[in-house]
């Protein structure tokens, strides 16, 4: 960071029974703030559940760039897949 504020991410749950999402990001000194400046910017519309703020140096996230090398292992998994495995006569549709 090269001068100013710290970058927080915020993350939003709209409702019950759904996740937080990623919706943006603010800049402030503390996380009290960056609630506060959140809340003041992204939850204008609607009611929602709850309101996550996280500094933006917290976060390790792998690189789009590193796709195929930091997923590949997943290839050799079959059992992740459904269509390793056969449709019973309920599901096909045949019972």
């Amino acid at each position: 960071m090269t001068g100013g504020a710290p970058s927080w991410e915020v993350f939003l749950r709209p409702r019950r029974g759904l996740a937080h999402q990623h919706v943006g990001s603010v800049r402030a000194a503390d996380p009290d703030m960056a609630l506060t400046r959140a809340r003041d910017l992204y939850t204008r519309r609607g009611d929602p559940l709850s309101l996550w703020v996280v500094a933006s140096a917290s976060v390790h996230a792998s690189s789009p760039d590193e796709h195929d090398a930091f997923f590949s292992n997943a290839r050799h998994k079959p059992y992740r897949y459904p269509e390793q495995y056969p449709m019973t006569a309920e599901e096909s549709g045949d019972a």
